[in-house]
């Protein structure tokens, strides 16, 4: 578990914001998901360590309305936005200058599972909550915002077609690495970072396909009926 995600900061400031509370109660709330589930018993126990008044620390995990459901996802958003500003001041922009794509993404995605390990019993039943068919949509942002995180941090600063599919199979390739992890027995998680080297060698080899098919000639049209920009469009500018 890297330092940046497991320390304990100090009592908050009078003029902290909730959305500041929040993301620091984050790790200590998931570490008590380990045993009470993603449950308002995780919050007081997290509010209880870190000296934080228990209603206050509800108030910060509030969802939508009074319904579970609700906290439960605002507090795995939490952690997955803790896991996020963890990686970001763990890869300041630079930091990967020089070094190759495939060697980027395995550096970030192996450095947000380090990030949560120990709480894989925790990353299971969240996994299980964002899978429930009223969180799937957000569940599938979260993803997409984790990737495109993983792209900036990696220095990424494509803004056509590319932006849209790297963004979709690098999200496609952490959500099959996850539950991997979690079952992982083996020393140090081996079995995990070999799926991993497996899974970006696979992207890799698309991605070369695809460079391949999109440098056709100009005059055969292989565009598929279905327009990926499009669908992938309504990610990143969702309809209003």
């Amino acid at each position: 578990m890297s330092a940046a995600a497991s320390r304990t900061d100090p009592a908050p400031a009078a003029d902290e914001s909730l959305a500041g509370l929040r993301l620091r109660l984050a790790p200590a709330v998931a570490n008590a998901a380990v045993f009470d589930g993603w449950t308002l018993a995780a919050i007081d126990s997290a509010a209880d360590l870190m000296g934080v008044n228990r209603d206050v620390a509800r108030l910060a995990f509030a969802g939508d309305d009074e319904d579970i459901g609700a906290n439960a996802m605002a507090m795995i958003a939490a952690w997955i936005d803790h896991v996020d500003a963890a990686m970001a001041e763990a890869f300041p922009q630079g930091a990967l200058d020089g070094v190759s794509v495939r060697e980027k993404i395995r550096r970030l995605v192996r450095f947000r599972l380090e990030a949560i390990a120990g709480r894989e019993e925790a990353l299971r039943r969240a996994l299980a909550i964002m899978a429930m068919p009223q969180n799937a949509a957000t569940a599938l942002r979260r993803g997409w915002e984790s990737a495109d995180a993983m792209w900036r941090a990696a220095g990424d600063v494509a803004n056509n077609y590319n932006w849209y599919t790297k963004r979709a199979t690098l999200a496609a390739l952490y959500a099959a690495t996850l539950p991997v992890f979690i079952d992982d027995t083996s020393a140090d998680k081996a079995e995990s970072w070999a799926f991993l080297d497996r899974r970006i060698a696979g992207v890799m080899r698309f991605e070369k396909a695809k460079a391949q098919w999109l440098g056709a000639p100009k005059g055969l049209d292989v565009r598929p009926w279905f327009s990926p920009v499009r669908f992938l469009g309504r990610l990143r500018y969702p309809p209003r």
